[in-house]
């Protein structure tokens, strides 16, 4: 009965560890599954955390006397065809024909990040806006230290994406077009920069883009 006993019992034990390894076996393929991740399928999640970091990193620049105006945004989805429509649309008031090119160029980026700048003046009579003092400066000039803080700022998120590996350019005209749509309200001085993550920067080596004629 002894014998009969152990022999029961070292068989359901036998039977439970069993069972237990091809459990943990199983947990074990369905982690692996879910580990295995295509580099084209995330791709777009992925370049939307590296511009996150970026705008960490615009907002973290050095400011000229330490005042933080500046404004940070990233444009994604149906809103970049939002984007380049007004780029087309502004050729007809100014003629700049680039803004075509840049226009088409966007389409290509995975997001667009957006820095400008609050007006303030920063009262330190400097002259880098051209004028001597502050209180002559007319107004519409923008403040030159103002200015300088968008340019670090860039500097700033165009060096966190070469460093994580994606590409990017810094554009004037869709800056220009995200300004005059206000997504940074209050901010002038915007300036955007298309995020991409392809074989080539597709914001390089561009061929111009003629406007269509009826």
């Amino acid at each position: 009965e002894d014998k009969l006993h152990l022999s029961i019992t070292f068989s359901c034990k036998h039977e439970s560890s069993a069972l237990n390894l091809h459990y943990l076996c199983y947990q074990f393929l369905i982690k692996v599954r879910i580990m295995i991740q295509n580099e084209r399928a995330s791709r777009h999640e992925h370049v939307l955390d590296v511009a996150r970091q970026m705008m960490t990193a615009a907002r973290t620049a050095p400011k000229g006397k330490g005042v933080d105006i500046i404004e940070i945004a990233m444009v994604t989805g149906d809103d970049l065809k939002v984007l380049s429509d007004k780029m087309v649309a502004m050729v007809e008031e100014h003629g700049m024909k680039f803004f075509l090119r840049d226009a088409a160029n966007i389409l290509q980026a995975e997001c667009v990040i957006i820095i400008g700048t609050r007006e303030q003046v920063q009262g330190l009579n400097c002259g880098h806006c051209g004028y001597p003092t502050c209180a002559g400066r007319p107004e519409g000039v923008p403040c030159a230290v103002n200015s300088v803080d968008v340019g670090i700022a860039i500097g700033s998120a165009c060096a966190t994406a070469a460093d994580l590996r994606v590409d990017t350019r810094v554009m004037f005209s869709a800056g220009l077009a995200a300004q005059q749509l206000e997504w940074l309200p209050g901010c002038r001085s915007v300036y955007a920069i298309p995020v991409s993550a392809s074989t080539k920067n597709p914001f390089f080596d561009r061929k111009p883009k003629e406007e269509k004629k009826e």
